[in-house]
């Protein structure tokens, strides 16, 4: 009797337009030191994303997405390696990290846009070089009027009504809940009030008192001078990244540092 054929299967053929897309690691402003236990950047000093690609284009021009303001959130869930992580749960600091690494991998790290002077409002075309951000990294250690609690949160000592107010540091989530206020108040022409919306997101308590509508009463008699310094320490704790330039105007002669803003137009080519 002879033997039973051996079957075994072909080799399979590699197309020549198999392709993987390449992946980068971003650093995160943050270090993973402002996040709970839980979360999955927790103690992390970097993030992996993949490089953009033409399917995440149609997210950013999407004309749906983009009205519902949510084109930016669709392509950071696309890009982000790990699906664990939620970006709506990222700090603003680390979700600009990787928007401008995946702006600069796209589109490459000199964004060309329109300025317009802060002086005299003349337009001027200004390109940004997103190779070097500037990073600022959590440090609260050496400054005396502010402890961080054990919820990961900050207690900020008021210099004019002496109050400790426990803050938290904003995520992508609240910051698209307070531009959607805005554009709300705008259409519906009410008066403006980014500055106590923001403060009622961040504000966790005041000498230990959490209920909502007693601090909302506070925020709004806040002393001005308590306001200002409460700004001034929460922009110095965040962890942030910056894409600055110096401009010059060339009608007025004004000087002064302008600093990019990320929304999903920061994306589009110039092309």
């Amino acid at each position: 009797m002879g033997s039973a054929p051996i079957h075994t299967d072909a080799p399979q053929q590699k197309s020549i337009l198999d392709f993987v897309s390449p992946t980068e690691f971003v650093e995160l402003p943050s270090r993973g030191l402002a996040y709970s236990e839980d979360h999955p950047l927790y103690g992390q000093d970097v993030i992996e994303i993949r490089y953009m690609t033409a399917k995440d284009e149609d997210i950013l021009t999407s004309e749906t997405l983009l009205k519902k303001g949510i084109a930016l959130e669709r392509l950071l869930e696309n890009i982000i390696v790990d699906k664990t992580i939620d970006p709506k749960t990222m700090l603003v600091g680390d979700r600009n990290a990787v928007i401008i690494a995946a702006r600069a991998s796209g589109y490459g790290e000199a964004y060309e846009t329109q300025v317009t002077c802060p002086n005299c409002g003349t337009g001027a075309q200004m390109t940004f070089d997103l190779s070097e951000p500037k990073l600022q990294e959590l440090d609260y250690e050496n400054l005396e009027f502010i402890t961080k609690n054990e919820t990961g949160n900050f207690l900020i000592k008021l210099p004019q009504t002496d109050f400790s107010v426990e803050v938290r540091l904003l995520t992508g989530k609240d910051e698209q809940y307070l531009t959607q206020l805005a554009q709300n108040k705008k259409k519906n022409k009410l008066n403006d009030s980014a500055m106590t919306d923001q403060y009622k997101m961040m504000i966790v308590s005041v000498e230990g008192v959490t209920d909502k509508a007693t601090l909302g009463k506070f925020i709004e008699v806040m002393p001005a001078a308590d306001s200002r310094f409460l700004r001034k320490a929460y922009k110095a704790i965040i962890p942030n990244v910056r894409i600055t330039e110096d401009f010059s105007c060339t009608s007025c002669g004004h000087e002064q540092e302008l600093e990019v803003s990320f929304g999903a137009d920061f994306f589009w080519p110039d092309s």
